[in-house]
């Protein structure tokens, strides 16, 4: 069986069981919220320590289905796919905490779906925008599979392709998919001009407005690194009945360092 094993362990999280199901469950735990079904969500990817809180605010309101797809940005430009989009599509991927299957089955039907999309392991092994969602996964949902894409391109038309396929595969499926989009906000610029540019960026996000997110993003310059995956969870929500998506928690790495010159924002968002 292909496996997919840990790249950051012990660096954007504890790479020791214990500590990690420890931090995990105490993020959890700060949160008063009662979980429920979503169609999708955003969550952030960076190190516990930064948005781990953001992330938890996030995963502890979510009722997580056993289906679910993780589409995040390619970091590294690693990868074979033509087009940009890259599925693990078979085997599993290794968590300190557990394995997680993927779902196989999902995946071929979005192989199949979208020419957009190949099946390229090497696209995911040193990524970890998806790496980073799954132990919150794990502790909500012991069951979950998942189908992970990294996504290496910046246009409307193949993300606006991609969340219709996304729509076609959760459509076939017997039972309930959660679409999940990983992202920071914008990146290494001062808390204010950083906050005011991922303000410009949630409004159509909130909205379910991908085109437009993407041309905000794109004419403001808010270096939001998932932006595409957002956008493509958010067109495929609003085309499966969604009608909004709220804003959970908001944060950003000087909360954590206390230098406000320099920082990344995290944002947490459901959509219902």
């Amino acid at each position: 069986m292909r496996v997919r094993h840990p790249a950051v362990a012990g660096l954007f999280y504890p790479a020791q069981p214990a500590a990690l199901l420890s931090a995990v469950q105490s993020l959890l735990a700060e949160v008063d919220a009662v979980a429920a079904p979503a169609v999708a969500a955003v969550a952030p990817h960076a190190g516990y320590v930064y948005s781990g809180r953001t992330a938890a605010q996030v995963f502890a309101r979510l009722d997580v289905p056993r289906r679910c797809v993780v589409l995040a940005p390619n970091h590294t430009g690693a990868g074979a796919a033509v087009q940009g989009g890259s599925v693990y599509a078979v085997g599993a991927l290794v968590t300190p905490v557990g394995e997680i299957p993927v779902d196989e089955t999902l995946a071929a039907s979005l192989l199949a779906q979208c020419p957009l999309l190949e099946d390229d392991p090497d696209a995911h092994r040193r990524e970890h925008a998806v790496e980073v969602e799954l132990p919150f996964l794990l502790a909500r949902r012991p069951d979950v599979t998942v189908v992970p894409i990294v996504l290496g391109w910046g246009d409307w038309p193949r993300t606006r392709a991609l969340g219709e396929a996304l729509v076609t595969a959760v459509r076939a499926s017997p039972e309930p998919v959660l679409l999940l989009a990983s992202s920071d906000m914008n990146h290494y610029e001062s808390a204010e001009v950083g906050g005011a540019k991922d303000r410009l960026a949630l409004e159509p996000a909130l909205r379910l407005d991908g085109e437009e997110l993407l041309a905000v993003t794109r004419k403001h310059r808010v270096t939001m690194c998932g932006r595409v995956p957002t956008a493509a969870v958010l067109h495929a929500a609003r085309l499966l009945g969604a009608t909004k998506g709220e804003l959970i928690h908001y944060s950003h790495s000087g909360m954590v360092t206390g230098d406000d010159d320099q920082v990344v924002g995290y944002a947490g968002v459901i959509v219902r």
